[in-house]
């Protein structure tokens, strides 16, 4: 069985991540670290997590943990995972990556550290969402520039980011295909433009209420009909188990940068 560490082992994916490890015949949870002053240091993991007690003590030092894994999975906040990176490759780990709201020198650093050590970095880890991303794509595809493109995500009132880093993806994947970029055609709602919307527009927009999950739907809008492709999240287990499922793929890898599509052979799927 692979050895996994568990950074952000309190937060509520932590938690999922820990109940998900302990059904894994391939992954063995070996590390659960929370950040120095949490509450949940000193604390069970399994107890924590709700499923009883599994031996794994949650500690506020990731360096001191790196002898028990041999992959990091990271869910947590920018500023923390970049540290994280750093302390993986100084110790030669490998990371599985969901945090979102990285910014550009954050990337660079991820894609620096992956010609050491294997990273899996995705802005989603469930599988749904990741077919949703390859129906977009094929959608696009077929349908060119007769439709103009909306997207739509809803999150918990709790999320820090906005859009969502599966909205953009989702622009991404969309705008890669028409051509375009979507730097350059995005539009984060519409709040205080006076002008018809612009034919290659790619409309981004996010809700944040109550405890929803996470929502993604893509309208591809032509004169007379429109088609939704439309992702729902119930629970955040889909996420864990396509986090373990990425782990225990780069469990056979040296180095290099992957994400989802890399994992699941999508990539190999042609529009």
């Amino acid at each position: 069985m692979t050895n996994v560490g568990i950074v952000g082992a309190a937060g509520k994916m932590g938690k999922t991540l820990i109940q998900a490890i302990t059904e894994s015949k391939e992954l063995n949870l070996t590390a659960a670290i929370e950040q120095e002053g949490s509450p949940a240091v000193g604390v069970d993991s399994g107890e924590f997590a709700g499923i009883g007690k599994n031996g794994v003590e949650i500690t506020d030092s990731l360096v001191s943990a790196c002898d028990t894994f041999s992959i990091l999975i990271d869910f947590t906040i920018a500023k923390a995972t970049v540290g994280n990176v750093d302390i993986c490759l100084s110790n030669n780990r490998k990371m599985v990556i969901g945090t979102t709201g990285l910014k550009e020198p954050e990337l660079d650093e991820i894609v620096a550290a992956s010609s050491r050590i294997a990273i899996v970095h995705a802005s989603n880890y469930s599988v749904g969402v990741n077919t949703t991303f390859k129906l977009a794509e094929t959608a696009a595809a077929i349908l060119g520039d007769d439709v103009e493109i909306e997207i739509v995500e809803a999150h918990h009132r709790h999320k820090v980011d906005a859009p969502s880093g599966t909205a953009i993806t989702l622009g991404e994947v969309v705008a890669s295909q028409l051509g375009r970029n979507l730097e350059d055609v995005a539009v984060y709602g519409r709040s205080g433009l006076a002008q018809e919307r612009p034919r290659k527009a790619i409309g981004i927009h996010s809700l944040r209420a109550g405890d929803i999950v996470g929502d993604h739907t893509v309208a591809f809008v032509g004169d007379g009909e429109r088609i939704e492709i439309t992702h729902r999240a119930q629970s955040r287990m889909n996420f864990a188990l396509g986090a373990l499922r990425a782990a225990e793929f780069i469990s056979n890898q040296p180095n290099g940068l992957f994400n989802m599509r890399d994992v699941l052979g999508i990539n190999s799927i042609k529009a």
